[in-house]
């Protein structure tokens, strides 16, 4: 999660030469950067919680990721792209075998 963190403030600095991104991009990665920040507050007071509390924490994570990954994809390019997708695949696979090993159909 801190790697997300440093490929989330790093985020801002957008290549010029990513002439084909959406107009929102600028707006949708300060977004992902605060998203993170409510989603560590989010997964740090479920941590102590109940399964099915949990359990939601973890589903919501992983839509979160999902969008940030999609934002990524979308309004970057070049190595920092890559590392930044590349990453939230790798924490979309860490919570997902989490959800099927800890909550099933919960």
């Amino acid at each position: 999660m801190r790697l997300v963190l440093a490929a989330l403030l790093c985020a801002t600095a957008i290549p010029a030469f990513a002439q084909n991104r959406p107009a929102t991009c600028s707006r949708d990665l300060f977004q992902n950067e605060a998203g993170l920040r409510q989603q560590q507050t989010r997964l740090s007071q479920a941590a102590n919680a109940d399964q099915p509390t949990q359990c939601r924490a973890y589903r919501d994570h992983v839509a979160w990721l999902q969008k940030s990954r999609a934002v990524f994809a979308a309004c970057q390019s070049g190595p920092e792209r890559e590392r930044n997708v590349a990453e939230m695949d790798s924490e979309l696979a860490d919570y997902r075998a989490l959800l099927a090993n800890r909550c099933g159909k919960r």
